[in-house]
């Protein structure tokens, strides 16, 4: 894969023990819903280093009044990617708990492998604020490219997406479709099967986070 402007992928040590573990078909579905938060979170506080709005405001100390940067009132929205990505929201509230979340529905057709909306519910006002868009796999980017497709149409301007595992395909297309939002990665995999799963990956992650398989 050609290196985007628009992506990062991490590779820290801690991110990396803990997606091991998050690959194991052994790790039960509690171990592995807490790592898929712990990761995002970890995650969340890079990503998120630039571009949150901030305003600034005079705060009493025991000793003097200074001047401090806080983050701007519903300044964050998460858009969780259904059905995964609901299992990243926690790890974001651990640093933002006052973001708001909206929550686009995608499903994938097993023929063509291009998602399809089903579902669409956004916070008033989230054209003014820095949307992340979360789903823990980007395979194909087709949810990906779609979901934000669908927040530029309403006005989104500041955009930020990001996956716990990446494949080649899905990165380059989402980063070439939106040069303008930044893509963050944990791990960069090999590449993407016959079915449009990630190699070597984790398994369904949807399927893994709720017990549904």
């Amino acid at each position: 894969m050609k290196n985007y402007d628009n992506v990062t992928i991490f590779n820290h040590p801690l991110i990396n023990h803990k997606v091991a573990i998050l690959r194991n078909e052994k790790t039960s579905m509690k171990e592995f819903r807490e790592l898929v938060e712990e990761i995002t979170t970890l995650m969340t506080f890079e990503s998120l280093r630039e571009g949150v709005p901030t305003v600034e405001c005079e705060v009493k100390t025991p000793l003097e009044t200074c001047t401090q940067s806080m983050v701007k009132d519903n300044a964050i929205v998460i858009v969780p990617i259904l059905r995964a990505g609901l299992g990243m929201v926690n790890g974001v509230h651990v640093l933002f708990p006052s973001a708001r979340v909206g929550h686009i529905g995608l499903c994938r057709n097993e023929e063509t492998l291009e998602p399809m909306e089903y579902y669409c519910k956004l916070p008033d006002g989230i054209e003014e604020s820095l949307v992340l868009v979360i789903d823990p796999m980007l395979a194909t980017g087709g949810s990906a490219c779609d979901a934000i497709d669908l927040l530029k149409k309403r006005g989104c301007k500041n955009i930020k997406f990001m996956a716990v595992i990446g494949a080649p395909e899905g990165v380059s297309r989402v980063a070439e479709a939106h040069p303008d939002v930044h893509i963050y990665v944990s791990t960069l995999d090999r590449e993407l099967n016959e079915n449009g799963y990630i190699l070597p990956g984790l398994g369904d992650a949807g399927d893994r986070l709720f017990g549904t398989k």
